[in-house]
């Protein structure tokens, strides 16, 4: 009897000791570009890897080469910037083609390897349409205007269908977002066996862009944070409190962040969410706006959610 109630106390001294800990980081994430405007050496590109790899997806591509060098002076990198261009970034997946989440990848890729743009159709089509298109830049692209060189895949990807990333351990999915409906973006679920990432391009509130497309996301990932599989959420807040609904331009403040994390911790609970780190991203300059966002975040939230503000070149794990 003595024996069987040790290890009843054995498993229950484990089992507290388990949940007591804090799960460990699956995901690195290095901010090539934090920025959503003026500033082209710093606009929104971050690239992701599972820890202990260099297989990195670059999830917006609005500034490459600058960003890689920042990572280096930080320290990140402890080789070329043609090394991690060519080597590491394994491949590319664009939310949506406005100039200042792509132009790093136009820019760059004379220099660039051989590897995979992923996109949904609209955007993919403006790339090539209107970038990739032998007249506005050379297409390294494998279909498309004029002579594709074939240097990218450009992949076509489907909303609610999940790829791999090629030659990485990942997966990605992908969402609608609306970005002055009814233009796109996209949010992008990145996985590594059961735990992922979810990073959105730039979206409006359901509210000002009529749409339903954040709450549906909001339903789709609820259960992997309630599980504690989702590490973290990149999200955009672009302006200040101040600025009026009729001039986001598809954009969030902090207050319709708080709003929809308030929609999100409906489902999921607060010490679910709370658990998710809460990564912001696309803040536009100049400085004064940028520091009124991240004070109008700071301030007590019902939620008791921690905003992360990245900074270009410095590693982040999730």
């Amino acid at each position: 009897m003595k024996k069987i109630f040790g290890w009843v106390l054995l498993f229950l001294v484990s089992t507290i000791v388990s949940f007591g800990q804090k799960t460990k980081p699956v995901f690195e994430v290095v901010p090539l570009g934090v920025y959503g405007g003026i500033d082209e050496r710093n606009l929104s590109a971050y690239l992701v890897a599972p820890i202990g790899t260099k297989e990195y997806v670059c999830l917006d591509a609005g500034t490459i080469h600058s960003g890689i060098e920042k990572a280096i002076e930080k320290g990140t990198f402890s080789v070329p910037s043609s090394t991690v261009l060519r080597q590491y970034i394994k491949g590319y997946c664009i939310s949506h083609a406005h100039l200042d989440h792509v132009s790093g990848l136009i820019i760059n890729s004379p220099a660039d390897s051989t590897k995979t743009v992923y996109a949904i159709a609209p955007a993919m089509k403006m790339m090539q349409n209107h970038y990739f298109n032998d007249q506005t830049w050379a297409n390294f692209g494998d279909s498309g205007i004029g002579k594709p060189l074939k240097k990218y895949h450009f992949e076509t990807l489907s909303f609610g269908k999940t790829l791999p990333i090629s030659n990485t351990s990942m997966s990605v999915q992908a969402f609608p977002l609306s970005h002055v409906n009814p233009y796109e973006s996209t949010a992008f679920l990145i996985k590594k066996d059961n735990n992922a990432i979810l990073y959105l391009g730039d979206t409006g509130p359901d509210a000002v862009e009529k749409t339903t497309n954040l709450a549906d996301l909001w339903k789709a990932i609820a259960p992997l944070i309630q599980k504690q599989e989702l590490k973290g959420i990149l999200i955009e807040v672009s302006f200040p409190n101040e600025q009026h609904d009729a001039f986001l331009f598809g954009h969030l403040t902090p207050k319709h962040l708080m709003k929809e994390m308030q929609v999100l911790a409906a489902l999921t609970g607060k010490e679910a969410l709370q658990k998710c780190k809460i990564i912001i991203t696309h803040l536009k300059p100049p400085t004064a706006s940028i520091q009124k966002i991240k004070q109008q975040l700071a301030a007590p939230n019902d939620l008791g959610l921690t905003f992360v503000f990245p900074e270009q070149g410095v590693r982040m794990e999730l």
